[in-house]
């Protein structure tokens, strides 16, 4: 027979499985904690920190926090989505976004993320950095300027020994996410498409026979806003 405990999530008491992460207890009680880095089915990395809560009153990042026993979290209030929104627009000025001509615009997380935390203009200046544009590997092109070095790549490719395909390099403001040059070459078709679909934003684009299929406006979050399938589980429970 399964164990649980029992916490509070927003003033709503619900059962979560011992050593299960917050942001997984959340999501399957219909709850939604925005996240970027994270991923259901991979170990996290609290990279984003996004996913930020109080949990009895302290900021923690929910996708590294496992639940205990008569835990009282709060997941959305005035300063945390304050929180969410300057990491959000931190990330749009630190990298060169440019939403209109983006493959991924309405698929991708972090641009339905700002609209679903109503940021306008960034409080902080645009850095405009000087990026390049990988577009030497048979299977996959690696934008730069959209990265936003969640690791989400790092953790989910992988060769057939177990090897990951992407890794880090350099540190600081040079901080890279580049792909294993050996590996890059013989990348298969569903590794690049599992990569490109992985990337929360447009900086791995799969370079198979057609791009742009799906048109502006029949997008993903052009249909709804981010969130709405977790928040959808709740509503079937108390209807």
């Amino acid at each position: 027979m399964e164990t649980y405990v029992t916490i509070t999530i927003d003033d709503q008491e619900i059962k979560a499985r011992p050593g299960e992460y917050i942001v997984d207890a959340a999501r399957r009680n219909g709850i939604y904690i925005p996240v970027l880095c994270n991923m259901t089915g991979i170990h996290p990395a609290g990279s984003c920190r996004i996913c930020t809560v109080l949990v009895n009153g302290r900021p923690m990042t929910s996708c590294t926090t496992p639940v205990a026993e008569g835990m009282e979290i709060i997941t959305h209030n005035d300063e945390l989505d304050d929180f969410r929104r300057s990491v959000v627009e931190l990330l749009f000025i630190e990298g060169n976004h440019f939403c209109p001509a983006c493959e991924k615009s309405g698929n991708c997380e972090l641009q339905a993320l700002g609209y679903r935390l109503e940021m306008m203009a960034p409080r902080y200046p645009y850095q405009f950095p000087k990026r390049e544009i990988e577009a030497t590997w048979p299977k996959l092109i690696k934008d730069h300027n959209r990265c936003i070095l969640c690791k989400r790549c790092i953790r989910t490719i992988f060769d057939d020994e177990g090897h990951p395909l992407f890794a880090f390099r350099n540190r600081g403001l040079e901080l890279q996410i580049v792909i294993d040059p050996e590996y890059g070459m013989k990348m298969t078709d569903e590794q690049a498409q599992k990569a490109a679909n992985n990337c929360p934003v447009g900086a791995l684009l799969y370079r198979g026979k057609h791009g742009f299929e799906i048109p502006i406006g029949k997008r993903k979050y052009d249909k709804e806003p981010i969130g709405s399938d977790v928040e959808k589980l709740k509503k079937k429970k108390i209807s």
